[in-house]
């Protein structure tokens, strides 16, 4: 964070589980309320750095519920709250040998949320495995957001496979700016992430990369004359048709 600040970044990102990762049993062990140690840090050193800090996702302990939320908070840079997104999508699958029951110990939110960063650009919040569900994000896109975040701990055969390109379609679908921070390295014993973080543009063009392999910072000076440019010449946001999307027709009509 202080790399990027010292950098001239105004916005910054951090990755899913950016505090405490590892096994279910660890992350339930590090769970803390959105008033702990965690997001109390971020918070205090968000205002000292005068950032708007999208403090990635941690695991958060919810009084009086059983099962965790995998939450992502956005801090201004006063250090106060500004929106509180809670992943929608929980990821249950298996692969790679293993198997994924996100839904064993955690809830889903039911808030597609979208903030205002301190120059009043409309960012739209997400993470992880809600990447692979498009409708949030235009949804999110049709109310104002002109940037997407997606902090993320992708496992390492779905980010060789399918993140850069899910990050572009996202990108070029919502005319917006993505940024996605991913882990990178071994988050749990067997389980690898892929890193390859990146900055993208309403084109789908990589504004920035980092490597699979190692920590990095990486950061882009975002141009929204030019995302206003592509969305007059190629107005797909303004073309749609919402009145023809609530049912499904099948056969000849």
């Amino acid at each position: 964070m202080r790399e990027a600040a010292s950098g001239g970044a105004e916005l910054v990102l951090l990755p899913e589980w950016w505090a405490a990762g590892g096994t279910a049993a660890q992350k339930r062990a590090a769970a803390q309320g959105l008033d702990g140690d965690a997001l109390s840090w971020a918070a205090v050193t968000a205002a000292e750095l005068k950032i708007d800090l999208i403090a990635g996702s941690v695991t958060e302990l919810v009084e009086g519920e059983e099962k965790l939320h995998n939450t992502s908070v956005h801090l201004g840079p006063d250090g106060r709250r500004k929106a509180i997104y809670r992943k929608i999508h929980l990821f249950d699958n298996d692969l790679e040998g293993a198997s994924f029951r996100e839904s064993d110990h955690q809830l889903p939110g039911d808030k597609i949320v979208t903030s205002g960063a301190a120059d009043g650009t409309i960012v739209g919040l997400s993470i992880c495995y809600d990447l692979r569900f498009p409708e949030l994000y235009r949804l999110q896109a049709v109310d104002g957001a002109k940037i997407l975040l997606v902090p993320a701990c992708f496992t390492r055969k779905t980010t060789e496979a399918h993140w850069q390109t899910l990050l572009r379609a996202r990108a070029i679908e919502n005319h917006c700016f993505v940024i996605a921070a991913n882990q990178v390295g071994e988050i749990a014993p067997g389980m690898q992430s892929g890193g390859d973080s990146m900055i993208l543009d309403p084109w789908g063009t990589a504004l920035a990369q980092a490597d699979t392999t190692s920590e990095m910072v990486i950061g882009a000076e975002l141009d929204f004359d030019e995302l206003e440019r592509i969305r007059s010449e190629l107005p797909s946001l303004a073309s749609r048709q919402p009145h023809t999307y609530g049912s499904v027709q099948r056969g000849i009509s």
